[in-house]
């Protein structure tokens, strides 16, 4: 089942095209930075001052520039069409007439969920490394305003960095697809996916809101950028616990959606 889920989804031109547009974005970003190459960029601060001083730094940079809309969009247009797609064509019925348990379908989806959203930060990174070695070189991990990292330093943030994002990417997958099998179609479901997004986003930006922005898992989604911070390394583990919070409540969810519900409704 996970196979074919795999088969289905990621390999249809729309998400080789999304996917491919999510590629692109630290590629054009590269070869526009490159005369500053081993330099600052102009008077910007954080990652993306530092993005020309070497192929991590220019990968972390891309990760942070797609992180609060391109890449969450994508990962919604990804996980609803995983958990749409059998209604929209019509064959979900069939599937259950076939030796195929509702709990076996629901897992072999959310892997494929899953799959596809590391495969969509996947394409962020190793593009923004491949173009930055090329560009920039493989240099030490530059820090405006601090000493550059070391190897071991590097390596320990970029993980965390990159997890941590995964984790957060993750809620929003888990989002999605449970308004993919909850709403009629697939295309109504990342709408109101994307909805969330952009309402979160202004929610999380009214200060008289606070209480209300920090539940809501966009809140916490640039987190990651602290361990960059010539502060020192921030603390990950509020924005970790929320996001997981998501993912439960929507695993939950889809579970309750698929027992009860008329697999054509």
């Amino acid at each position: 089942m996970l196979r074919v889920e795999l088969t289905t989804q990621l390999m249809r031109l729309r998400t080789l095209i999304a996917l491919l547009g999510l590629a692109a974005v630290p590629v054009a970003t590269g070869l526009a930075l490159a005369p500053a190459a081993g330099h600052r960029n102009g008077d910007q601060g954080g990652l993306f001052g530092a993005s020309p001083y070497s192929a991590l730094n220019h990968a972390m940079a891309g990760l942070e520039f797609t992180g609060p809309l391109l890449l969450p969009i994508v990962v919604a247009m990804l996980a609803a069409a995983i958990a749409s797609a059998d209604r929209d064509w019509g064959i979900l019925r069939y599937l259950y007439v076939a030796p195929v348990t509702r709990g076996r379908l629901l897992a072999a989806k959310l892997g494929a969920a899953a799959i596809a959203t590391a495969a969509a930060l996947g394409c962020v990174l190793v593009a923004g490394v491949a173009t930055g070695w090329v560009l920039f070189g493989w240099h030490p991990f530059h820090i405006i305003g601090a000493a550059d990292l070391s190897a071991a330093a590097t390596a320990g943030r970029v993980l965390a960095a990159t997890g941590y994002a995964l984790l957060c990417l993750l809620a929003m997958a888990a989002i999605a697809f449970t308004l993919g099998l909850l709403l009629p179609r697939g295309a109504e479901a990342l709408a109101v996916a994307i909805a969330f997004v952009v309402v979160a986003s202004v929610l999380d930006g009214r200060s008289a809101l606070h209480a209300v922005a920090v539940v809501l898992p966009v809140h916490y989604w640039q987190s990651w950028v602290a361990l960059f911070d010539p502060a020192g390394a921030g603390d990950l583990r509020a924005g970790a616990g929320v996001q997981a919070g998501w993912i439960a409540v929507c695993v939950a969810a889809c579970v309750l959606i698929l027992r009860h519900r008329d697999p054509a409704a």
